[in-house]
């Protein structure tokens, strides 16, 4: 059975920072593409960060572009997501993603895998 378990989110001020992990269980991920994705109350789930099976290829956001790092380590079977200069407007519960894709995509319904989502809440 496919699991993926985030964890790292929390509360955290303004300008802070936090790293989110993401561990994947029940196959070997490592050829394929993990995203991020991220909602927030009354609103649709955005998409905000992925990286293809080798590390080489990522893709961001246009909102955390510049202040979000995705990286990989698929010895580990494990996704991150370092996000620094965090925003009130990056509170929201963040998903970790993967399915069959070795090539990038952006929306949520090309993956097939999530998470249960981890809570981030930035204080002003």
């Amino acid at each position: 059975q496919v699991q993926l378990v985030e964890s790292g989110g929390g509360l955290v001020q303004a300008g802070g920072s936090l790293r989110l992990s993401c561990a994947a269980s029940g196959r070997t991920f490592s050829n394929y593409v993990m995203g991020w994705f991220r909602q927030a109350p009354g609103k649709e789930r955005e998409f905000v960060s992925a990286i293809n099976w080798s590390g080489r290829s990522t893709s961001y956001g246009d909102s955390v572009k510049g202040r979000f790092t995705i990286s990989r380590d698929n010895a580990k079977n494990t996704v991150y997501l370092q996000m620094n200069s965090i925003k009130p407007e990056d509170t929201a519960v963040y998903y970790c993603a993967t399915g069959g894709l070795t090539l990038i995509e952006t929306t949520p319904r090309e993956y097939d895998y999530w998470g249960q989502g981890t809570q981030v809440t930035v204080s002003s």
